[in-house]
């Protein structure tokens, strides 16, 4: 079954090893099937040939499950590599091409994206007015699968939402986003030290109103962690994948939240009726991900460079201090 090595080599195409990548870092077929554009049934007959022509499996199949065997855990970096070089051949090309319309593809999330892109748009804009955007509002984990699969050239995104992404990815700091917590504008908790004894009832019961993520990350279960500490006669009165949406059952006095704090502004302005206090939580960083080639190409270098500057442009709303009864002890850290 083995293959002479010269037919290796001359048969396996780089849409096959785009192929191979993704498998290997989707939880399921269907998943890279859809990151590629492609159907499952064409993925599969790829992944297929390409064992056939290295003559031995590349994954062990289980039912709902592909995992690497020995051949494909020393083929997937070398795959990456070649993938890389070759991305980087096509992006210095770009430097000679004149007269050609280029489009900037990006993923980021939502507060990111709305916050940030609007003002580095058009910075960018008025020096490449050729240009086009291709803008995805992602999940963290699905900006990182694009990235590798060439799908988008920059992800906006926590440093702290994905493992670390290496790969050849530039990592550009942004701007620090801290998370607060959000409650009603009428749910007073500077200087509370016993919620329940000098909170009215009614506003104890909305303290204890959470409106929490379902994300499925382990930023998600140190959130829940932390609600089970800090407000232990909490309930989960809604549960939501967007905290642009928490912000808003908040304002309507449906609980309270835990929020990043970009997630809060619209536009130039904060989203009003609401109270946010600080928490003794790690800072999250916002950062721009991208193939480090493009930091010295254009239109790529501007774009990072307005993105900075719409960073520093950003006001955050005013955050009250830690009210007391978060501020004590390991257990009131996030």
């Amino acid at each position: 079954m083995n293959a002479p090595s010269s037919t290796i080599h001359n048969d396996i195409s780089l849409h096959q090893l785009r192929i191979f990548t993704a498998v290997a870092r989707a939880v399921t077929l269907t998943e890279a099937a859809k990151q590629l554009g492609i159907t499952q049934p064409s993925l599969s007959q790829q992944l297929s040939r390409l064992e056939a022509l290295v003559g031995t499996r590349l994954f062990n199949r289980r039912p709902g499950e592909m995992e690497l065997t020995e051949a494909g855990q020393y083929l997937l970096p070398r795959a990456e590599h070649m993938l890389r070089g070759m991305r980087e051949l096509e992006d210095g090309l770009m430097e000679y091409v004149t007269g050609r319309r280029t489009t900037i593809r990006i993923a980021g999330i939502t507060s990111v994206l709305r916050t940030l892109l609007p003002g580095a748009l058009t910075r960018v804009r008025k020096i490449f007015p050729q240009i086009d955007f291709d803008i995805e509002d992602r999940a963290p984990p699905d900006i990182l699968d694009l990235l590798y699969d060439r799908r988008i050239a920059v992800g906006l995104l926590a440093e702290n939402s994905v493992p670390d992404s290496g790969g050849g990815f530039a990592q550009i700091s942004l701007l620090a986003d801290e998370h607060v917590l959000a409650v009603p504008a009428h749910l007073d908790l500077s200087g509370i030290t016993d919620p329940a004894g000098e909170l009215s009832a009614e506003d104890y019961a909305t303290l204890n109103q959470s409106i929490r993520f379902s994300f499925g990350t382990q930023q998600t279960r140190r959130v829940q962690n932390w609600y089970e500490r800090l407000f232990p006669d909490s309930s989960v009165v809604a549960q939501c994948r967007s905290f642009e949406v928490a912000a808003e059952l908040v304002r309507a006095g449906a609980g309270i939240c835990l929020v990043p704090t970009l997630s809060l502004l619209h536009g130039a302005e904060t989203l009003g009726g609401v109270r946010l206090y600080r928490v003794n939580a790690v800072t999250r960083r916002i950062v721009a991900l991208m193939p480090s080639q493009y930091q010295r190409i254009e239109p790529y270098r501007s774009f990072i460079a307005a993105l900075e500057q719409a960073s520093k442009a950003i006001a955050m709303p005013e955050i009250l201090a830690v009210p007391p009864f978060l501020d004590g002890g390991p257990e009131a850290r996030f």
